[in-house]
């Protein structure tokens, strides 16, 4: 028996076992419409919904000072970046009746009846669900704007003046930890 034949196996096993933790890819998001207020508001996350240009989440944060939503995605999912033991994953409705919404759940929580989950991909460092990029609509919470996925409708959910952006991904190696409003 050659050596070789006992020392790679245990060279691989101390290798293997030495390979940290893989850790979500975290980061942050902000709206790109040129022209439009929305341009450069990052996005929040607030009950259960997403929000551009929100004022406070109201979350729970290990940094509390920083007020903006983190996320990452996993298997095509996106989750809220938490805390908590309980994802907070967020889905999308693009039936009729959902028209692009955008929200989120808590643990094992249902979204609507049409939530969809996977098909988030970063695509060119924007984030986009199975290919359609976002919408944004003015006059929300605090004068923020609601966010939504694009489905075909320029006003969805009865709102006026919505404009489509570009969810610009910012990496966020030191990602803040948050529990969001249900």
């Amino acid at each position: 028996m050659h050596i070789k034949n006992i020392i790679f196996p245990l060279s691989l096993a101390a290798t293997t076992t030495a390979l940290p933790t893989a850790q979500p890819n975290t980061f942050t998001l902000v709206a790109v419409h040129p022209g439009s207020d929305v341009d450069g508001t990052s996005l929040s996350a607030a009950q259960r919904s997403i929000f551009a240009g929100l004022a406070s989440q109201n979350a729970d944060c290990a940094r509390a000072e920083k007020q903006v939503a983190t996320f990452y995605i996993k298997d095509e999912a996106l989750y809220l970046y938490g805390k908590s033991e309980s994802p907070q994953e967020l889905y999308v409705d693009r039936s009729g009746m959902g028209q692009g919404r955008l929200g989120y759940t808590t643990g094992a929580e249902a979204g609507s009846r049409n939530a969809e989950r996977e098909g988030w991909a970063i695509e060119g460092g924007n984030l986009q669900f199975s290919g359609s990029d976002l919408i944004a609509c003015p006059k929300s919470v605090d004068d923020s704007w609601s966010i939504w996925v694009s489905a075909g409708v320029s006003n969805p959910g009865g709102n006026s003046d919505c404009v489509g952006i570009t969810a610009r991904v910012q990496e966020a190696p030191n990602p803040n930890a948050c529990t969001y409003s249900s």
